[in-house]
């Protein structure tokens, strides 16, 4: 602790609260003034918005928030300082090995190696662990130290290091900083937690190949994965979450539920939707159809592709040109097509089409478009990222001072999709320009300002656990993004809405005001689902593949004893299907036992047994997915049953 009659600083707490400390205190001994039981749970701290070492002296006035495993950058933090440790394990246990990059991941962290031609594989997995847990045993210090660009060079030319000396060429002098822990030094601009004692479980998870820096030019490297924790019960709780994500893969359920599928002829990263999954598919979107419908919006469609220029006019194609598939050649040479990497500026064409008044506004318009995206063929992964994918995409067009009412409405929206589906944990991230990079963004400033405070306040208005994260705007305007947790505490990106001041000013549109001038309108994107490719393997992750009764594909499956009451199962089932009740019949010659496993595996809600007594009794014996044996009920019972279990409403994952 610094004492004695030094300069103080003041030290504004995220609470508004405020403490002084001495000049050079540390995060660490603001921590210790608090409270010790904080202390030692201090892994880092971010002071003026960024993470510093805890140890790191602070010498001027500054907001700081000491951060702990319970806050993302926390665990980043943990995490690559955890990269570090792997990498002292293995300069131990191979020495002469060289390393290129070991940054925190989503969860955990890599490292890319090169071995030399040293052997390595998961066999190796278990002596490199073991050797983490011994020198994080030791508790040594994570100690920075900025170096000039000539000392870095010199170190790592006596190393024999040509990555670490790669990465030096791209840093300004002056802003090269090394971490020691133990015998391990690393080029790093940090940060690090206090020490490696924190670091109580470790698992490494994978190894793959990484050309150095994406390159395959370049050398591949090993890119070796790893996960530590502070406590060995977290290390084996997340194991066990992996077997049961293992369990409810999207792709492996996929499969199994003859859902979707792909093909290298058809092209990769292009799925195809098989009957169920067809089924699955067009009953979310009748479901969003009506709601829209209730809700004022317009159904459109457009075109699969694009004039170039169309692109060029809405400023995608400089933002996103390389990531398009590229320009389709007519035989008129002079004719530039895209395959439609997005569907908003087909509405703003739309929107055009004729002479527009104030009274017209709001105009909702809505398509279920599908886009094409060109994705890296080693990002692409089952649903989630695709090449085609289609967005439940809207517009609204509306006069400046309806903006906040409709954003609103369009929150009310989204939260119904997520009620009905069994979404109950989210967090909406309003994304924001990044405060000092604001070139990256087109429009007027101005615009840009009413816009983000129109968000901030439509979420507060509706009472939305918020947080905001800066650098994560659309280049045309800010958004909100809906953060869903999953049944498994996973978080995805689910649903976004959008203020664009930017599209009407590129496009043109306009409206005659009530003061019979003409205004711009101003627009604003939404997708509650996002893309329903990705919605649906979240969906099904979510669910195990036990999706809500009314999105079911096949909601029954008769199943009669034997041959003799085909006709009696052919009966029930026409009698449902009336009914609007989904499923099928299973004739197969094989025992019912046979027949209400295969049923179960399948995941069908509802099974009703069909033998002599129930063809006797008009009746049917019901099995219910998951739960058994339901007793016997009359068609109509079983009806007016099923109709109350159907209705739309939250369901529990």
């Amino acid at each position: 602790m610094i004492t004695g009659e030094q300069e103080k600083i003041k030290i504004t707490l995220p609470d508004g609260s405020k403490r002084e400390l001495p000049k050079g205190s540390t995060s660490m001994d603001l921590a210790l003034q608090i409270s010790e039981g904080l202390a030692r749970n201090v892994l880092a701290a971010k002071v003026n918005g960024e993470v510093w070492d805890a140890t790191r002296p602070i010498e001027k006035d500054a907001a700081v928030q000491l951060l702990t495993w319970n806050d993302t950058e926390g665990k980043a933090t943990f995490w690559h300082s955890s990269a570090h440790l792997m990498a002292e394990a293995l300069e131990a246990l191979y020495p002469g090995i060289k390393f290129g990059i070991g940054p925190a991941i989503e969860n955990g962290y890599y490292y890319d190696v090169d071995f030399g031609g040293k052997a390595f594989s998961q066999d190796d997995f278990k002596a490199i662990e073991d050797k983490m847990l011994e020198l994080a045993r030791q508790k040594s210090d994570y100690i920075r130290k900025p170096v000039s660009k000539a000392d870095a060079i010199a170190y790592f030319k006596d190393k024999g290091d040509e990555y670490k000396l790669d990465l030096i060429e791209g840093l300004e002098d002056g802003s090269i900083t090394f971490y020691t822990q133990g015998n391990f030094v690393d080029l790093c601009r940090g940060p690090h937690i206090p020490n490696t004692g924190f670091i109580k479980a470790a698992k490494l998870m994978n190894v793959a190949g990484a050309y150095w820096r994406g390159d395959e030019k370049n050398k591949q490297l090993t890119r070796i994965y790893g996960i530590t924790f502070p406590k060995q019960k977290e290390l084996i709780d997340y194991l066990t979450l992996l077997e049961e994500a293992k369990k409810r893969d999207h792709r492996k359920l996929g499969k199994e539920l003859e859902l979707f599928t792909f093909s290298e002829k058809v092209g990769m990263g292009l799925p195809l939707w098989l009957p169920k999954g067809t089924a699955l598919r067009e009953r979310l979107e009748q479901f969003l159809r009506k709601a829209q419908v209730k809700a004022g919006y317009s159904p459109v469609v457009t075109p699969h592709i694009g004039s170039k220029q169309l692109y060029v006019t809405s400023g995608h194609w400089d933002k996103y040109g390389k990531d398009s598939f590229q320009p389709i050649h007519t035989p008129d040479e002079d004719e530039e097509f895209l395959l439609k990497p997005m569907n908003c500026p087909h509405h703003c064409e739309i929107y055009k089409a004729k002479p527009r008044s104030y009274k017209d506004l709001p105009l909702r318009l809505a398509e279920f478009g599908t886009v094409y995206r060109y994705e890296q063929s080693g990002e692409l992964h089952g649903l989630t990222r695709v090449r085609g994918f289609t967005q439940d995409d809207a517009h609204i067009f509306c006069r400046p001072e309806q903006v906040k009412e409709e954003f609103i409405k369009v929150i009310d929206l989204v939260l119904y999709v997520f009620r009905a589906l069994g979404f109950d944990d989210y967090t909406a991230q309003i994304s924001l320009r990044h405060q000092t990079e604001r070139e990256k963004y087109i429009g007027d400033e101005a615009q840009w300002e009413k816009a983000e405070q129109e968000i901030m306040e439509a979420a507060s208005e509706r009472g939305l656990r918020t947080v905001i994260a800066f650098g994560e705007a659309a280049f045309y305007g800010p958004k909100l993004d809906f953060m869903v947790k999953d049944a498994l505490g996973r978080k995805w990106q689910l649903g976004t809405i959008q203020v664009d001041y930017q599209l009407p000013n590129r496009f043109e549109l306009e409206y005659v005001g009530s003061d019979n001038q003409r205004h711009r309108p101003v627009m604003i994107h939404r997708a509650p689902f996002g893309s329903l490719e990705r919605f649906v393997a979240v969906l099904i992750e979510h669910c195990a593949g036990n999706f809500p009764l009314w999105l079911s594909p096949e909601q029954i499956a008769v199943l009669p004893i034997s041959e003799k009451f085909a006709a009696y199962a052919q009966k029930v089932y026409t009698m449902l299907e009336e009914k609007d009740i989904r499923g099928f019949i299973d004739n197969r010659d094989e025992k019912i036992g046979r027949k209400i496993r295969d049923a179960e595996v399948s995941k069908v809600p509802f099974m009703l047994i069909v033998g002599e007594k129930e063809q006797e009794e008009g009746k049917v014996s019901v099995r219910k997915h998951g739960q058994g044996d339901l007793g016997s009920f009359t068609l109509e019972d079983f009806a007016k049953y099923f109709q109350n279990e159907a209705s739309i409403q939250p369901v529990s994952a």
